[in-house]
C-alpha cells in the first residue's frame, strides 16, 4: 500500500496548501446578527472552523473589513478574533472588496491562483468581488456552509449567479479533505481532525469509536 507520488502542487486541478488563498469578508457582529439563511451559531462554529483550517495548512489569508475606521462598524467577532487576530486587516469603505486598493493588491501579492472566498452576506460582499476575481482570472472556490444571507432566497440566489459565472461551490468538510488529501501529510493531521467536529458538538470519529466498545 502506497500514495502516488505528490502531484505538483502548483499546478494541481484541486485544491493544495500551495495554490490556493484563504478570503475572509466582514464577519462583524452587525453582519453575522443579520444572517437569516442558516441558523447563526452554525455559521459561526463553521467560518472558525474553515478559517482555522487556512491558519493549519499555512494558507496566505487575506481578512477584509467594512467600516471599522470610521466607526460605522464594529471588528470582527471575537471568535474569528482568537483564530486570525494576529493578522492584519484591510478596512473599507466599498461594498465590494475588489474595489479597495488595499485589499485587492494583497490577494495579488498571495500569488495563488485559487481563491478560497468567504464573506457575509452571500448577496453582496461575496458575490460581487467573486465576480471581479472570476473575471480577472482566478478560480474562486465558496464553502457554501460558511457564507450566509439576509434571506435564504438570497443565499440561494446568490450562489447560483455566482456559480453560473464559474465559481466552484464546496464545504468546509470538502475543503479539509481536499487540502489534507493524504494522511501520510502528517504534520497537518491534528488540525485536520477537526473535520469530525460539528457545531452540535457530535464527533463522529468519537461516535463510531464508542460503537465499537460497546
Amino acid at each position: 500500500m502506497a500514495s502516488e507520488k505528490i502531484r505538483n502542487p502548483q499546478t494541481d486541478q484541486l485544491l493544495t496548501p500551495q495554490n490556493a488563498a484563504f478570503i475572509v469578508i466582514d464577519y462583524q457582529p452587525i453582519q453575522v446578527s443579520s444572517i437569516r439563511s442558516m441558523p447563526r451559531d452554525e455559521l459561526v462554529f463553521n467560518i472558525v472552523s474553515t478559517a482555522r483550517a487556512a491558519v493549519n495548512f499555512g494558507l496566505p489569508i487575506v481578512h477584509s473589513t467594512v467600516n471599522v475606521e470610521t466607526g460605522r462598524n464594529k471588528p470582527p467577532i471575537a471568535e474569528l478574533q482568537q483564530v486570525l487576530g494576529h493578522l492584519p486587516t484591510w478596512d473599507r469603505t466599498s461594498i465590494n472588496s475588489w474595489e479597495d486598493t488595499g485589499f485587492r493588491q494583497a490577494v495579488r501579492e498571495a500569488e495563488r491562483p485559487k481563491l478560497i472566498m468567504t464573506a457575509l452576506w452571500t448577496e453582496a460582499c461575496l458575490t460581487f468581488p467573486a465576480l471581479d476575481a472570476i473575471r480577472e482570472g482566478y478560480e474562486v472556490y465558496v464553502p457554501v456552509d460558511a457564507v450566509g444571507g439576509t434571506s435564504l432566497a438570497a443565499h440561494e440566489a446568490a450562489l447560483r449567479r455566482i456559480e453560473q459565472a464559474g465559481a466552484r461551490l464546496i464545504s468546509r468538510v470538502q475543503m479539509y479533505c481536499e487540502l489534507q488529501r493524504d494522511w501520510a501529510r502528517e504534520e497537518t493531521v491534528p488540525g485536520f481532525m477537526e473535520v469530525f467536529q460539528n457545531h452540535d458538538g457530535f464527533n463522529v470519529e468519537a461516535a463510531a469509536a464508542e460503537a465499537e466498545t460497546a
